[in-house]
């Protein structure tokens, strides 16, 4: 926590959730777009607009209030660097200010840790502890193990074991205990020795006593070296009283939010856990095992003022992607020289990074024309690449080279082949074409091929710098 008595917190690679903040924020600063010189007037409507848009999101009236007006403070007197205008000048303050807020990361080290999960009912928590269990096999490579201490949740020891039954992380729990101390006791015992032991908790709807003096006792037995509190990204402002409750008992040490991809708001998640003075260490943002992201403040703002995340898109990159068939790929498409097997190529390796929606969140916002794509479009541009991939299956290696090739004779052959019509051929034809006019285009924009050169280059010698 800073003298303001702001959060410290942190974020990382993460799918682009809060689109309502950021819509807002967007319009606010399109309030002084095309402006050669700041109109006291105009900054006041942006500022107006900017809080209503935090407001709305959940942030706290406090943290809004204090965000706006170091922004205007700052808009009035900062000198602006030659060349950049006045709306870019205001998103880089904001961008400042937000990271300000959000504060720095915490690293976790991935040994001799027992990590006690606490808080209310249905905030995902036994989801969470499947999830970082999974994080530090897969991450760390290191011995993991969890402890199922929810005597109250019917299933919950199951639903833990069936999230976690194709991983070697071992998960102890006594499904006819009913003393939750007991469990815990036991399951040190057993799995003490791994090098991550994360000990899921009961919750209810609200802290009473007997959940109190549950985790009292827990807290003691596990003598944990980390105490996250999980709480739900739709939990609003009440996620300050939450978060202090729980602090107040177990000495809250790091937050994780959960279902940050299925809402608008989060504010109150983000800016709200205030009251523990701990920061956020991770955010779920989608129910596989596999979703949860390490939280980095100044990435996650990036990514949600439309400015990317280069290197957690590279991040998010699984260990089997070629990455030098990654850079010989994007090198074609610069030079002009892209096939459908060079599409195809590219296709799969998306597939294994994540979805059409995932992927844009990581780009700077209008890059390769898609940073104001709605929900739906994303939508019919994922099924459109299932489609094309089944389509170019059915084509000969020749044909996939050389494109032109591809006449009424043939486009029908594939169709049957593919079990598609002739017309959906054609749009991958139309599509192929249209993509290589595009590269053609941006390899001429010298903005936009700086921004792809930058790209090759990371995941190259793996350095990166927002240069904002």
């Amino acid at each position: 926590m800073d003298g303001n008595g702001l959060k410290r917190g942190d974020l990382s690679q993460c799918h682009m959730a809060l689109d309502g903040l950021r819509s807002g924020i967007f319009v606010a600063l399109a309030k002084l777009k095309g402006r050669a010189k700041l109109n006291e007037a105009e900054l006041a409507d942006m500022i107006r607009s900017l809080r209503r848009a935090l407001q709305e999101a959940d942030f706290n009236v406090r943290q809004t209030k204090e965000i706006t007006e170091r922004v205007e403070e700052k808009m009035r007197t900062d000198e602006r660097r030659p060349g950049l205008t006045i709306q870019t000048q205001a998103l880089n303050i904001l961008y400042t200010e937000l990271v300000r807020l959000l504060g720095p990361a915490k690293e976790v080290r991935p040994y001799a840790q027992t990590i006690l999960l606490v808080g209310l009912y249905g905030q995902g928590k036994t989801t969470t502890t499947a999830k970082m269990a999974e994080w530090y096999r897969s991450r760390h490579s290191v011995k993991v193990a969890v402890i199922e201490a929810d005597v109250h949740r019917p299933g919950a020891y199951a639903q833990l074991q069936q999230l976690l039954e194709d991983s070697n992380i071992q998960v102890y729990g006594e499904p006819d205990e009913k003393d939750a101390a007991t469990i815990v006791r036991n399951g040190l015992a057993e799995v003490g020795a791994a090098d991550v032991v994360i000990v899921d908790t009961a919750g209810r709807h609200q802290l009473d006593q007997k959940l109190v003096t549950e985790l009292e006792t827990i807290a003691n037995l596990c003598n944990a070296t980390e105490r996250f509190l999980v709480i739900d990204a739709q939990v609003g402002q009440a996620a300050g009283p939450i978060a202090a409750s729980f602090h107040n008992l177990v000495g809250v040490t790091g937050v994780i939010v959960t279902k940050l991809d299925g809402t608008a708001r989060g504010g109150g998640a983000l800016s709200a856990v205030a009251a523990t003075g701990a920061p956020i260490v991770y955010i779920g943002v989608g129910e596989k095992v596999a979703d949860l992201e390490k939280f980095e403040g100044d990435r996650f703002i990036s990514r949600l003022l439309g400015m990317g995340d280069i290197r957690g898109l590279i991040d998010l990159a699984p260990s089997d992607l070629d990455e030098e068939e990654a850079l010989r790929i994007t090198e074609r498409m610069m030079s002009g020289r892209f096939t459908l097997n060079d599409m195809y190529t590219q296709m799969e390796m998306m597939s294994k990074v994540g979805t059409v929606d995932k992927l844009m969140s990581f780009l700077p916002t209008g890059m390769f024309g898609m940073g104001n794509m709605s929900k739906a479009q994303k939508e019919e541009t994922q099924r459109n690449l299932d489609l094309f991939r089944v389509i170019m299956d059915s084509m000969t290696a020749d044909e996939k080279n050389d494109p032109n090739s591809l006449k009424v004779d043939r486009i029908s052959r594939i169709a049957r082949g593919s079990g598609v019509t002739e017309k959906d051929v054609r749009r991958l034809i139309t599509q192929w074409k249209r993509s290589k006019k595009m590269m053609k285009g941006m390899t001429g924009n010298r903005q936009m091929s700086k921004q792809i050169k930058r790209m090759m280059k990371d995941m190259d010698d793996d350095e990166f710098d927002m240069g904002i």
